[in-house]
């Protein structure tokens, strides 16, 4: 007899993980749930510090109006619990056995102190994953200390690389250091799920925020260690001549004339500059611009930008890189905003969605960078109101009414 194949109808479907509201966590807990996983979120009593995280919606100032919680907190459920407090934590001991996972990021210490540690959750379940997103790690000589994503990105090394050669360095956009530490979780904390369905043992996953960081510097360590250069900044200008940042009409481009395959992008960037009549472009033509040591020296680099810039400004984004494409010359439009909002490319593909929160405001926010055919990423709910589910969840974890209007949840202290 041929057995039905059953397949969920979301990626992670069955899978329960209790979010313990945190900046360095929650975006890990939203790849989750955003995939179907039941993610509650475990606030204390005056709400998660993302909350209060500005921008605001529409200069409103209630709990649920910082776009960052927003969207860091899509389709979870909102518990609110102390865990300071013995009732509360008994509830989250209740929790914690019927989950598979518990994201945390609290300094080292914290949990432990409330007798909710890794050790003690896993005796009570031992296929229990519990991931610890911190800024330095579990231990060593700076894991007491607290940092923001600045921190991270400078003691992590790419904050000197970010950033133009004649200025301080520059912080890149976004929490990146926050977002790598997030990523990195949620990667490990899939493999250990793996591992915990075959071996029925879970794991303490003890991800650092600034090793995190330390991996997005490509080859700058081994630069150091084999060759004792240290890599520098070079932003917007040009890296070799031809290959940069340049004005337009309406923003900037990133060109790659030469660089990596630069005997052919040279000669057709080159072809092309002679058919929109730039004469000057004629003498790169000559052989020195075939030596890469040549296209590295300043002399180089400002002849290319006197030939090509006063070009560049009389032409957008759209015109410059349509005529690229049309040459298979590498140029790029740097989107701002507005760009990116109104691509023609993200709106076929439906990657920006809308969802309404409980103030019936109308948020529009990124959607899935990746597709499953038979599983598909879902929003089915806005970020939750603080305790917006407590006794939903008490009764889920098995407590009667008398136990729930006990609990600090139940009694609405939130």
């Amino acid at each position: 007899m041929q057995t039905q194949k059953i397949t969920p109808s979301n990626a992670l479907e069955g899978i329960t993980i209790l979010d313990i509201a945190g900046p360095l966590g929650n975006y890990c807990g939203k790849l989750f749930a955003d995939m179907g996983a039941n993610v509650i979120l475990v606030e204390p009593p005056d709400g998660a510090p993302t909350r209060k995280s500005a921008p605001f919606i529409n200069g409103r100032d209630d709990l649920n109006a910082s776009l960052v919680f927003q969207y860091q907190n899509t389709n979870k459920r909102s518990i609110a619990l102390n865990l300071d407090c013995v009732r509360d934590k008994s509830v989250f001991l209740a929790l914690a056995r019927k989950c598979q996972i518990v994201l945390e990021s609290e300094q080292p210490g914290v949990m432990a102190a409330r007798g909710l540690d890794y050790q003690t959750l896993s005796k009570i379940n031992p296929a229990l994953i519990m991931t610890s997103v911190t800024a330095f790690g579990q231990d060593g000589p700076f894991a007491h200390w607290q940092a923001t994503d600045l921190t991270a990105m400078g003691m992590g090394g790419m904050l000197y690389l970010a950033g133009y050669p004649d200025t301080a360095p520059m912080v890149a956009c976004g929490e990146q250091a926050i977002g790598a530490a997030n990523l990195f979780a949620s990667v490990a904390t899939m493999a250990c799920i793996l591992d915990a369905e075959i071996s029925g043992q879970g794991q303490h996953i003890d991800v650092s925020m600034q090793e995190c960081v330390v991996l997005g510097l490509e080859n700058a360590v081994q630069f150091y260690d084999l060759e004792g250069t240290v890599r520098k900044r070079n932003a917007g200008t040009q890296r070799l001549a031809g290959t940069g940042v340049f004005a337009c009409k309406d923003g900037f481009i990133y060109l790659m004339a030469g660089g990596i395959g630069s005997n052919r992008f040279w000669s057709i960037t080159t072809d092309w500059l002679l058919e929109e009549k730039l004469d000057k472009a004629r003498q790169f033509r000559e052989p020195r611009w075939n030596d890469q040591a040549f296209l590295a020296s300043d002399e180089a680099k400002a002849i290319f930008d006197d030939v090509f810039s006063p070009f560049a400004r009389q032409l957008t984004k759209a015109e410059l890189q349509a005529k690229g494409r049309a040459r298979r010359i590498p140029v790029a439009p740097i989107c701002d905003a507005s760009d990116i909002a109104s691509s023609g490319q993200r709106e076929h593909r439906k990657f920006f969605v809308d969802i309404e929160d409980s103030k019936h405001t109308r948020i529009r926010m990124p959607g899935a960078p990746s597709l499953l055919s038979e599983t598909p990423w879902r929003l089915e709910r806005a970020a939750p109101e603080l305790g917006e589910h407590n006794a939903e969840i008490l009764n889920w974890a098995g407590f009667d009414a008398s136990q729930v209007e006990q609990s600090s949840a139940g009694r609405g202290k939130s």
